[in-house]
């Protein structure tokens, strides 16, 4: 073990939530402690740069994809491909080739996908991940991330490219930590997330991907075991995952007020949260009347918003925002026309909202939610440093 330096190895699996891990035996013996970490409102669009800045998403600027923005909208051109017939304009295939072809004429380097935005409707919209923000200056807000003090403090560090496969990530970290050259690794493993939406949490093709990851993670850890003395294992999640029980049109509720969208209001629907914005007198009132009568969901009024740190100064994500009760989906939304089995961005007091923390390090000062991992991961490539110089001296 002499002169053999420490790691740090961070896994993040995407929407492996509490309810779902403290039910099973994954990993128990490499990770010896556990508990729910509570997560925020939004999806992985909010959680991850809460995860990585530390800060609420009312600092970080990052929230739902859409935000009503007319005069800054970049999409201006796409209104013509309303005129595609729905057959082909709402086709998943079509509508990747397009969101592909729109983030390199723009230059995105975010994640970038049109989903089921009405053409008609886009220039209406911003979008808000333009930047890729794992990378230097891609925090909407400007804080720094965790990679920056990383690479400002001169630890290597492993970091999954997001768009990669989960096989080619994993290979890509056995190699190196086969040369034993990084000392702080943030593995993403993002499968998980797809197959809990297609298929439920109770699903045979659940147990077989968390099958897949227990048997890889055991091989990576073998793979740092040759070539590090003390390696700090931990394992995270960003949120959980709802099985979805009922749908909600929402939207046909709002369009059968007969206010027009563009000119007395404009909405974005998303999975389970509704927002919309009022551009003429009386709109609030008929869309709250609308709103008041259907039980799938609530508003949130302010004061819960600024809890959940979602009260955006400049009204940008939303004016008034409808959240839709545990396991009901908007659908039709404009991140989806089909139903799913699974689903997340509910609110963060739902249990099986609750994201999951796990740890091979007894002595670990556990973070309690999202907004704590950044420091955690500061105090952990701290120690991990100190020892590795205590050992090679």
């Amino acid at each position: 073990m002499s002169g053999r330096p420490g790691l740090v190895f961070c896994v993040f699996v995407d929407a492996l939530g509490w309810e779902l891990m403290r039910r099973r035996t994954f990993l128990e013996d490499e990770l010896v402690v556990r508990r729910p970490l509570d997560t925020v409102l939004g999806y992985s669009s909010t959680c991850d740069p809460t995860i990585i800045t530390g800060r609420l998403p009312r600092e970080h600027g990052h929230f739902t994809f859409y935000a009503y923005d007319p005069q800054h909208s970049p999409f201006g051109a796409l209104r013509a491909l309303s005129a595609l017939p729905a057959s082909i304009a709402n086709r998943g295939r079509v509508r990747h080739l397009i969101s592909r072809a729109v983030a390199r004429a723009y230059g995105y380097t975010g994640y970038f996908q049109l989903y089921s935005m009405p053409f008609s409707r886009l220039p209406l919209f911003d979008y808000t991940e333009k930047r890729d923000f794992y990378e230097p200056g891609g925090i909407n807000g400007g804080q720094p991330t965790i990679f920056d003090w990383l690479r400002q403090q001169g630890i290597p560090t492993h970091r999954t490219n997001w768009r990669r496969s989960e096989r080619s990530a994993i290979d890509a970290l056995a190699d190196d930590l086969g040369q034993g050259r990084p000392r702080f690794v943030y593995l993403y493993l993002a499968g998980l997330d797809g197959v809990l939406h297609a298929h439920g949490t109770g699903s045979t093709h659940v147990e077989a991907h968390l099958a897949f990851y227990e048997r890889e993670l055991r091989n990576l850890l073998q793979v740092a075991r040759r070539h590090y003395g003390e390696i700090r294992f931990h394992l995270f999640s960003d949120h959980g995952m709802t099985d979805v029980v009922a749908t909600c049109d929402l939207m046909s509720r709002i369009e059968a007020t007969r206010l027009r969208f563009g000119v007395d209001y404009a909405a974005a629907y998303d999975s389970t949260l509704a927002r919309f914005w009022f551009l003429a007198p009386g709109a609030r009132e008929t869309i709250t009347e609308a709103l008041q009568r259907e039980p799938a969901g609530r508003v949130l009024d302010d004061r819960e918003l600024a809890m959940l740190g979602c009260d955006f100064p400049d009204r940008r994500f939303g004016e008034l925002f409808f959240l839709l009760n545990p396991g009901v989906l908007l659908c039709p939304s404009f991140l989806g026309l089909t139903p799913l089995k699974g689903m997340h961005g509910y609110h963060p007091s739902e249990p099986t909202a609750r994201a999951l923390f796990a740890t091979s390090a007894a002595d670990v000062v556990a973070p309690r939610g999202l907004t704590d991992l950044y420091a955690f991961f500061k105090r952990e490539a701290d120690i991990a440093s100190d020892r590795s110089a205590g050992v090679a001296a």
